[in-house]
């Protein structure tokens, strides 16, 4: 037996599994959920690992709650903007859709007042891309960047402020504010306490909701085309 460094890593997946079997078990299986913790490089693996299993449902939750921020947020947006628009039916097999990694019906995103700096950003292009409701409680408001470029003679780092992000609805207004939910919800600490998480409850209700008024489309793929070559002609 080998002691692990540390047990965060344990507690993060066993936190994302636990809100995975709670929003299938309220949906009967119809709606998938993903966690981004970052926009570095674990949270752009966090992402697919949990969006390519849930591809198969009809519906997705986006969580960035305590988003820690970076730079990979474009990348995920436009996974999350494909809109399905056919299948590639093959002989054997499920049908793959087209475009591929694409969600087959409505999307939840959740974000909360820990989500910032690139978790921001994504909540806020979230709703500007109307790829669906934001609930949570509004975010961080940092989206002033660093750049750690100048190196002391001990080996330490210095880093300052560069970069300010600018949004066509709000400017500059994302900094010291942070993006306003669609839908806020409250996680009281009697909430916490008791281990419940409003905030992923209404995103199911609102999952739910989405589905009865616009249920995706699952076609049959019925007839078939016949692509046999045709018969050759018989001599009278």
């Amino acid at each position: 037996m080998r002691c692990l460094s540390s047990e965060l890593p344990a507690r993060y997946r066993d936190w994302v599994e636990a809100k995975r079997r709670a929003v299938h078990a309220a949906t009967e299986g119809r709606v998938g959920y993903v966690h981004v913790p970052d926009m570095g490089a674990r949270g752009f693996a966090e992402f697919h690992r949990g969006f390519l299993a849930e591809l198969v449902r009809e519906g997705l939750i986006v969580d960035v709650r305590f988003n820690g921020g970076g730079h990979v947020s474009p990348l995920i947006l436009e996974k999350l903007a494909r809109r399905r628009l056919g299948y590639d039916v093959q002989r054997w097999g499920e049908p793959l859709p087209y475009p591929a990694e694409s969600v087959l019906g409505p999307i939840v995103a959740l974000t909360n007042e820990v989500a910032g700096s690139d978790g921001d950003m994504f909540s806020h292009a979230f709703k500007l891309m109307r790829l669906g409701p934001l609930i949570g409680k509004r975010t961080w408001g940092g989206v002033v960047g660093i750049h750690p470029r100048h190196a002391f003679v001990d080996g330490g780092l210095t880093t300052q402020p560069e970069f300010s992000m600018w949004f066509r609805d709000v400017g500059f207004g994302l900094e010291n504010h942070g993006t306003e939910p669609d839908i806020e919800v409250e996680i009281r600490p009697q909430d916490h306490v008791a281990g419940l998480d409003p905030q992923l409850e209404r995103a199911i209700v609102e999952a739910l909701r989405l589905l009865r008024e616009h249920p995706p489309e699952r076609p049959a793929f019925e007839p078939r085309p016949r692509l046999a070559l045709p018969e050759l002609p018989r001599d009278a």
